[in-house]
């Protein structure tokens, strides 16, 4: 951890270099005086800043050079110079070695116990070093160079063999009871192993599986399943029986489906895994999703939104009353929409109070509840109680019946800003959806502010993007959606792509092949404005609405898809992938 005065230093830095706010300067200044751990994880992380420019400053405040090894290659024998476990610890990694010179990054250039350890290791090996500042960001993609998790799990199932495969003529019954299985080092490795690189790997879900004679390991990475292990099966329940432990529940209880939690230290982070355990017919599935509280939300224009979209959710979010909606299928980013809508609303002035099931993300400074249904704290119990805290900002994870419907919707009549979320296709459905659970048309239209409703697209690997030909029925397809998209409603950019240069990602070492790199949104969002609010309150007629649309420049959901594959943010498949699936 840096010191306090170089922290101070480098927070001058940035307040120079117009990197932070003069009130962010304040904030963080009391910080580094009262815990400057806090801080020091706010630096690893982008929370305060980019990770790159923060690196550059550590290195002129303490005179050592800065290297960018994003997309770097480095070899092998480099690497290995210093073991992985060192590595990891300290944030340290040698990214070149020529003779007897190694070039070594430095997470934390001022941890003198890393470089001593450096230089005992040098003095060993005979050999020079001349030390860099890199980014956390930079660390993490030069340490995947070391070995590989089928390499990492392999050497731990050589180990395991022993106890758990079925020799000849037992079963697996026969061999080392469980509890003295999971309690072994090999199991316990693998299961670490498997979590960690989840986390480096960027996978929100893991599936642990059950498949005839293996067991299946497979990341969900923006969006999309990948195969990352297959083990024997013979193993398989060892770990499922360990993620039991760790995550407090019945190791004997095989027959019903259990839910838990993990929290497991990564470097510097505390990540959550939630669990969940289904019985199949043979053994046990797990699938843990991963609950990576991130030190600062993504902004709305880093979610997608910008424009027009983006002014109507920052007018609408200000508004002291009412609901600001968002819907989708599951897995389309409502709840990161509304964790950024609440980093933004968050302030010492206002008390923000929610209603989860589950809590994905920990906000501090905000009073988060668990919604427990089978205990009675069901979103309808928690609502009636949340009013009664004095909350100036409500979030319902969910709107999932009558009873909650109209809570919410009293809520926001009653001088609340409500934050919520529906199951809907589509931003006009979601009126339909209301009436359809009991709401009166009358206290909607009133309550009602803005309607988003959203998709998560693929974003393009900056790193392998190249253009790409379309096929001309595709072209046409993109021109005949756009045709009735008013010209106030175009993005920028768009228009002066006049031939619509479509791009793809050719897939490298930073994307894992795969062409894209993280996830946006796509949307399209309705302002209840007086006339929409009529129009509601009469009986929501369709021709009526569609007219009102068009006033608003309206952009629907494929529109707005288009648009951001012209600007070179996603593919064509992608949102041919997302959209014309649901068609």
């Amino acid at each position: 951890m840096l010191k306090k005065s170089l922290q101070k230093q480098l927070l001058d830095a940035l307040k120079t270099q117009d990197s932070i706010s003069p009130e962010e300067y304040k904030q963080y200044l009391k910080m580094i005086k009262a815990n400057p751990e806090k801080f020091s994880k706010l630096l690893n992380g982008s929370a305060i800043a980019n990770t790159e420019v923060i690196a550059k400053i550590k290195g002129q405040i303490l005179n050592m050079p800065y290297e960018f090894l994003e997309g770097k290659k480095i070899k092998e024998e480099a690497l290995k110079v210093i073991p992985q476990d060192l590595s990891r610890n300290y944030k340290v990694i040698v990214f070149n070695k020529e003779g007897n010179n190694l070039d070594v990054g430095l997470v934390d250039p001022s941890d003198f116990k890393a470089i001593d350890a450096i230089e005992f290791l040098a003095r060993k090996k005979n050999l020079k070093v001349k030390y860099f500042v890199i980014s956390p960001d930079s660390f993490q993609n030069a340490a995947k160079g070391y070995e590989s998790i089928k390499e990492q799990v392999g050497k731990a199932l050589d180990f395991a063999e022993e106890k758990l495969a079925p020799k000849s003529g037992t079963s697996i019954s026969d061999a080392t009871p469980l509890e003295q299985v999971v309690k072994s080092a090999p199991v316990s490795k693998i299961v670490s192993v498997i979590l960690r690189h989840a986390i480096e790997g960027g996978a929100s879900d893991i599936h642990i599986e059950p498949q005839g004679d293996k067991s299946r390991v497979r990341y969900r990475i923006d969006g999309i399943l990948h195969t990352s292990i297959v083990l024997p099966i013979y193993v398989h329940a060892a770990l499922v029986s360990r993620i039991k432990v760790i995550s407090n529940l019945k190791i004997d209880e095989t027959r019903i489906p259990q839910d838990g939690r993990i929290r497991l230290t990564v470097g510097e982070k505390d990540v959550d895994f939630r669990v969940s355990l289904i019985p199949l017919i043979t053994q046990e599935k797990v699938v843990l999703r991963v609950l990576e509280s991130p030190d600062k939300a993504p902004t709305f224009e880093e979610l997608g939104f910008f424009g027009n979209a983006l002014e109507k959710m920052e007018k609408n979010l200000k508004k002291p009353n009412g609901m600001f909606l968002v819907t989708g299928p599951t897995g389309s980013g409502k709840s990161t929409t509304l964790f950024s809508a609440l980093f933004k609303l968050n302030k010492d002035g206002v008390n923000i109070s929610t209603l989860e099931d589950p809590v994905e993300y920990h906000i501090e400074g905000i009073n988060q509840s668990q919604v427990r249904s089978e205990l009675g704290f069901s979103f309808v119990a928690g609502l009636r109680a949340l009013l009664r805290q004095d909350p100036d900002i409500i979030m319902v994870g969910e709107i999932r019946d009558k009873e909650t419907a109209r809570l919410a919707i009293h809520a926001a009549l009653t001088g609340h800003s409500v934050l919520t979320t529906l199951h809907t296709n589509d931003a006009v459905g979601a009126v339909p959806r209301f009436i359809d659970m009991g709401a009166e048309a009358f206290l909607l239209a009133s309550t009602l502010n803005l309607i988003i409703s959203q998709r998560l697209i693929r974003r393009i690997c900056e790193n392998c993007k190249v253009k790409e030909e379309v096929p001309p029925e595709v072209l046409v397809e993109v021109k005949k959606d756009l045709a009735e998209l008013p010209e106030k409603a175009w993005y920028k950019g768009v228009k002066e792509n006049s031939n619509f240069q479509f791009h793809k990602g050719e897939g490298c070492s930073q994307c894992g092949g795969t062409g894209y790199k993280g996830r946006l949104a796509i949307a399209e969002m309705i302002i209840i404005n007086t006339r929409m609010r009529e129009i509601i309150a009469q009986g929501f007629n369709g021709k009526e609405v569609r007219e009102e649309l068009i006033k608003q420049n309206f952009v629907n959901i494929i529109q707005d898809g288009w648009m951001k594959a012209i600007l070179g943010l996603t593919t064509v498949e992608e949102i041919l992938r997302v959209t014309k699936q649901e068609e």
